[in-house]
């Protein structure tokens, strides 16, 4: 199966089974951080969006355990950098209808939290497509480590992912139902 075929076919799914009531245990989350030893307190969270599973109870345990925590924003050349960002700042939709932060203070996250159209078990994940995500890790990962956790829903999960050299693998993926 190609990338179109199945992203066309988990995002039906998952917006016919999205269910606002499933959602990660933020608690069983920071624990998971704790036990992985992850450190980093600079957060690159996003704003769900198109029946993704919400993260912001995510964001906001963090925040209240005093992590930094950011959100994407496309600029020029369809580059996307992150911005620091407080559940209490307001957000302005982009040209993508995606809300997105107003701040202008560029952070570098080292735990960058990655929404995901599909995955697989090798930690293969399928975006929306126009490889932002894949380019951003890249690019940060040429300053410093970066661990990317893909956040999705149990059912999002395929046998297996066709995969290019562009295409970067995850750390972690957390569902409703597992931390793989």
């Amino acid at each position: 199966m190609n990338k179109s075929y199945i992203r066309k076919k988990i995002l039906y799914l998952r917006k016919r089974n999205y269910s606002k009531n499933l959602s990660i245990n933020s608690n069983k989350f920071l624990k998971f951080l704790e036990k992985k030893n992850i450190r980093s307190r600079i957060v690159g969270g996003y704003y769900p969006f198109n029946y993704e599973l919400d993260t912001l109870n995510i964001l906001e345990v963090l925040e209240n355990n005093n992590y930094i925590i950011s959100l994407p924003k496309v600029g020029k050349k369809n580059r996307m950098n992150f911005f620091q960002w407080s559940l209490k700042d307001p957000l302005k939709i982009n040209r993508y209808g995606i809300p997105e932060t107003i701040s202008k203070k560029k952070v570098n996250p080292g735990l960058l939290l990655v929404p995901l159209v599909a995955f697989d078990s090798e930690l293969n994940r399928l975006g929306y497509g126009g490889g932002y995500y894949d380019r951003y890790i890249s690019k940060l990962a040429f300053k410093h480590k970066i661990i990317k956790i893909g956040i999705g829903f149990s059912f999002q999960k395929v046998k297996s992912l066709p995969i290019n050299k562009y295409d970067k693998k995850l750390d972690f993926i957390i569902t409703e139902k597992d931390f793989i």
